[in-house]
């Protein structure tokens, strides 16, 4: 009865806001619209969007401002949830929230390394951040290179990751941008391993242990077929942590001489369950990834409705539908027809 009591006002919260989220019905719509402008239009009768973008005229609106509209819509609800949450519920979404720090950290360095004019004006979410983050948009924003970049997060618990990458030579966007996914997802495993009760610590690590495993899928898919590495260098980039996918199950994985081996390797794992996701004999990595996560957070939050698997599986729905939204209005910008858009934005064939 505990968790009925502390969670009832929140999951009623969800449930509202879960109703404003597009449904595919809507996509379907949206994707057969033929201008952004009309997109934008579209967007605006929406109850999650209405707000953000009332006083706006569609016409004027650049990729970037609607860019900054949409995730505005995302950190909104996050604020939401956070005032409709007790103490204990906070700490989970103040550690969840490193996620959007990292999206942003993210950005920041691949155009300081790019040596490009940052693509989002930061100082549209300065407020929110201010709220929840330590970190200056302003100063990072400002970075000219990574040294600067660096010495602006001095105080966060990034900065000693950066200190010890920038001493290294030859690195990536892809190396920093994997180191920067370990700090979460390594301290948002200690926290549901230690930190949680039975039942929510049984709901959030399917949620997180599935996206580890299938973060590890795509990475040694994308070092087999675009770089060519040797085994041991795939495993020096993986997460070092296991849910469904062994320690026996990655090895052969990064061992496969050619992409046909790594399927059906794959398709031994439990990952390969025809059950599990309908896809075709060699998914897409990152159609798999959508498949299997998207049905394992509507599963936990039916499941544990009365507990953070309901926070979470909402956050993640929110941030699915931000990425669509976002990738729907680029394939209308480019001409793409109704057919090609949901099949590029929702996989469908």
């Amino acid at each position: 009865m505990g968790n009925l009591f502390a969670y009832s006002g929140l999951t009623t919260k969800v449930k509202a806001m879960r109703s404003h989220l597009i449904t595919d019905s809507q996509y379907q719509e949206m994707a057969a619209l033929d201008s952004v402008t009309a997109s934008v239009d579209y967007l605006k009768k929406l109850p999650s969007y209405s707000h953000i973008f009332a006083g706006t005229e569609a016409g004027e609106l650049h990729r970037a401002a609607i860019e900054e509209l949409l995730l505005q819509s995302k950190y909104r609800d996050f604020s939401k949830l956070y005032r409709f949450s007790n103490l204990s519920q906070r700490k989970f979404l103040d550690l969840y929230f490193m996620h959007y720090e990292i999206a942003i950290l993210k950005r920041c360095i691949r155009s300081v390394m790019g040596h490009k004019a940052l693509d989002l004006d930061l100082s549209q979410f300065r407020d929110f951040f201010e709220r929840h983050s330590k970190l200056d948009l302003i100063k990072l924003s400002a970075s000219s290179n990574l040294a600067e970049f660096t010495a602006n997060l001095a105080g966060s618990p990034y900065y000693g990751l950066l200190i010890h990458l920038n001493s290294q030579e030859n690195l990536t966007m892809f190396d920093y941008e994997m180191n920067l996914d370990l700090i979460y997802f390594k301290t948002m495993w200690k926290v549901i391993s230690k930190a949680l009760k039975k039942k929510e610590k049984a709901a959030l690590t399917e949620c997180f242990g599935d996206r580890l495993d299938l973060l590890n899928i795509q990475w040694i898919y994308r070092c087999l077929k675009f770089y060519h590495m040797t085994p041991s260098e795939i495993c020096a980039l993986l997460i070092p942590i296991q849910h469904h996918l062994k320690r026996d199950e990655i090895l052969k994985l990064a061992g496969c001489g050619s992409l046909e081996e790594f399927f059906t390797v794959l398709g031994s794992t439990w990952y390969g369950n025809p059950g599990l996701a309908k896809v075709s004999a060699q998914p897409n990595p990152e159609e798999l990834y959508e498949t299997i996560l998207n049905r394992i957070h509507r599963m936990t939050a039916q499941k544990e409705p009365y507990s953070i698997a309901s926070i979470n599986s909402y956050l993640y729905f929110k941030e699915l539908e931000i990425h669509r939204v976002i990738k729907m209005i680029e394939s209308i910008r480019y001409g793409l027809d109704q057919r090609q858009i949901l099949a590029t934005v929702m996989n469908t064939n």
